[in-house]
């Protein structure tokens, strides 16, 4: 039985209660089962490697409104079974990560747990789209153990850096501001603004790289430390000048 087949059965077995109560039950649970997952993985990675890769973990649930609207944005009618089937990101959990590298480390651990069914991954940092936008989808299946059935659930899955979530906000703000269309000058901004964005998470990424080689010379000797934090200290000094030199170049 496919997971929308489960839901749909689940709905049927609590037809005395309100449907849509039951509708986000479901996909609340679903919701809950990934973010503890998402947490123990950040903890054991704490334990074994001392460094927490998730900064922190924002969840929710998609409106009934915001769901009718995207129904009728992909031409479908309004009714249970096409939420189910179409709409995929009625749960979801954003993931806030420091840096780029610890998005593909937490997207592989989560594809490697064993109940967890991973259905699709979209790349937009690899692949950004025309916006700018920039992040890691996936869509994962869940089981949401009940008392008599086990339902297998949908949630979407965003993990993304610091920056690419402060980008992320503020272009979803203007989206809705202008209901799509925004003025060619601000949609051109926002581009330019990903630009910056992609090249401060690039050398915050190198800045880290450097910080860890202070760390590992750290264990060879005073005197090599002494070097690498020179190295360090050079190199987030360059950082910090390309920045606010930025609008000059």
């Amino acid at each position: 039985m496919s997971s929308e087949q489960q839901v749909k059965a689940a709905l049927q077995v609590y037809e005395d209660v309100d449907t849509w109560k039951t509708f986000r039950f479901l996909y609340k649970a679903a919701m809950k089962e990934v973010n503890t997952k998402l947490e123990i993985l950040n903890d054991e990675f704490q334990q074994v490697h001392q460094y927490n890769p998730i900064e922190h973990i924002k969840t929710r649930i998609k409106t009934a409104e915001s769901i009718v609207k995207k129904l009728r944005r992909y031409g479908y009618e309004t009714s249970m079974d096409n939420m189910v089937r179409y709409v995929n990101d009625i749960a979801g959990v954003r993931v806030i990560c420091s840096f780029t590298s610890d998005i593909y480390r937490l997207a592989e651990m989560i594809g490697n747990q064993s109940d967890l069914k991973v259905l699709s991954i979209k790349d937009y940092i690899k692949h950004p789209k025309e916006s700018g936008y920039k992040s890691y989808h996936m869509l994962v299946s869940v089981p949401v153990y009940l008392s008599d059935s086990v339902v297998d659930t949908k949630v979407e899955i965003q993990i993304r850096t610091i920056a690419m979530d402060f980008w992320a906000s503020l272009e979803h703000k203007i989206y809705y501001k202008f209901e799509g269309n925004a003025p060619d000058y601000i949609s051109r901004d926002l581009r330019e603004c990903a630009r910056v964005v992609e090249e401060l998470d690039e050398r915050m990424l190198q800045l880290n790289e450097a910080i860890q080689k202070c760390i590992v010379r750290d264990a060879d000797g005073e005197e090599l430390m002494d070097s690498a934090a020179d190295e360090l200290a050079d190199r987030t000094e360059q950082i910090v000048y390309h920045f606010k030199n930025l609008k000059t170049e």
